[in-house]
């Protein structure tokens, strides 16, 4: 195991940054243990490191696009702005035309029908996701629980935190194929459960369920009257597959496919790279959208779902979304479902880093935590997870704070094997490969002495 007196002896030898240092940006916050820190507080501690030691970390904490936005999506919404859409108030319900992109961007990646009314753009897929677990908690009065198929994004936690809400959770790594379907039954078949959330590709480990897989849950939600939210907010970034042409085949698994009552969730974020205009996509299939909840009544003016989600939920959380933003990402999605922009081969390049930072890690010592989909590879991504021998999460952030990198542990995230953390691609530039190589080769020298 990792034993900190080891930091005292030999540790300094190894790397620039002293353990003062490092203590002191953890003390200014009330950091004890790393392991349990969130995304925001490892990255304001290596803010404070980076600034006390002028040192420039290899960064992997933050789950940050590192591309440049689709100048498509730029210029529309430049436009936007000049055609003086700052001074109108958007629709509640959406611009009318990014509805109808949205619509048949869902047809022509998903290969699902989905009418425009149920295609809704939010300030980010965040609000989507707040807005789903504010409304399914109130259609049934007798459930009061959301189920989390894990490991997955943090910050869907703390949303159900913060409205007072419950929520179970467990490993799917553990339940892979045909393994899902008791696991699922086991926990559904108590009653509590109103819907369950899980991203595909997943977040922090980049497994993806197989269409079995995708079928188990959807004939577990049937059974029990669950709504299944999909976290999308990767959509197409499985490389292992094509999924970049618009109406043909392969399309992006999704229990859209097996299932009526769910709610789709994807950003514009990563797959177009616009992340700092916070709009975002929610999809409600057209059974969820027009199906009608007594127990919704308690809390909006109508039973029908679509209608309480949105003039309920999303009118009292934000009014609307950026007007312009909205135009952004219309011009981005007509030029997508027309064929003449192809986001799926500008965001590549996070796999091709994937797979050299990767090999890097298992040159010195490292392995992957989460490494197959059922009998298949994982494919390179957005994010890969490691472990280094002898050590937990939070002991290796530890370390790896001195040797200038940093990740979160995969504790945070749901995750039952703590002796992982997770590593994200998109801000580790080309030109810091040879620092990651030397300070991974530094510290394997270290810990396997």
């Amino acid at each position: 195991m990792f034993v900190r007196v080891n930091l005292k002896s030999n540790f300094m030898s190894y790397t620039p940054i002293s353990e003062q240092i490092i203590s002191a940006a953890k003390n200014s916050l009330g950091i004890r243990d790393l392991g349990t820190a969130t995304i925001r507080e490892i990255k304001k501690i290596v803010d404070l490191i980076e600034t006390e030691s002028a040192i420039n970390f290899v960064r992997m904490e933050m789950g940050i696009p590192g591309l440049p936005a689709a100048p498509i999506a730029i210029e529309s919404e430049i436009q936007a702005l000049r055609d003086g859409v700052a001074a109108i108030y958007p629709d509640i319900m959406g611009v009318k035309d990014l509805k109808t992109e949205i619509s048949r961007f869902a047809k022509n990646f998903l290969d699902i029908d989905i009418s425009p009314e149920g295609c809704v753009p939010t300030v980010g897929s965040m609000q989507g996701g707040y807005a789903s677990f504010m409304t399914l908690g109130r259609i049934h009065e007798g459930k009061d629980t959301v189920l989390f198929l894990d490991p997955g994004f943090p910050v869907h936690k703390q949303q159900i935190k913060v409205m007072g809400g419950k929520f179970e959770q467990f490993d799917v790594y553990d339940y892979r194929g045909e393994k899902l379907s008791a696991k699922l039954e086991s926990i559904l078949s108590k009653g509590n459960i109103h819907s369950i959330l899980y991203s595909n590709p997943n977040n922090p480990t980049w497994i993806c369920f197989t269409e079995t897989e995708l079928k188990i849950i959807a004939e577990a939600a049937a059974k029990y009257d669950v709504v299944v939210v999909e976290d999308l907010a990767y959509i197409a970034m499985d490389f292992r597959k094509e999924y970049s042409k618009p109406g043909e085949p392969p399309y992006q698994p999704s229990i859209a496919k097996y299932y009526d009552n769910y709610i789709l969730l994807i950003s514009s974020s990563k797959s177009f790279s616009y992340a700092g205009q916070r709009v975002g996509m929610m999809l409600i299939s057209d059974a969820l959208y027009n199906a009608e909840f007594p127990a919704l009544l308690r809390y909006y003016k109508l039973p029908k779902f679509g209608y309480s989600m949105i003039f309920g939920s999303l009118y009292a959380l934000s009014s609307g979304t950026s007007h312009s933003a909205q135009y952004g990402l219309l011009g981005v999605l007509k030029a997508v479902n027309n064929g003449e922009y192809n986001f799926v081969e500008v965001v590549k390049e996070y796999g091709k880093k994937a797979e050299i930072m990767k090999k890097l890690f298992l040159d010195n010592g490292f392995n992957i935590v989460y490494d197959k989909d059922e009998d298949m590879n994982l494919a390179d991504g957005f994010y890969f997870t490691i472990a280094y021998p002898g050590m937990s999460g939070g002991e290796l952030l530890e370390a790896f704070m001195a040797y200038g990198i940093s990740a979160i542990a995969l504790a945070t995230t749901g995750s039952e094997r703590t002796e992982g953390i997770r590593a994200c691609v998109s801000l580790v530039k080309r030109e810091q490969f040879p620092a990651l190589e030397e300070r991974l080769k530094a510290f394997h020298a270290h810990f396997s002495a």
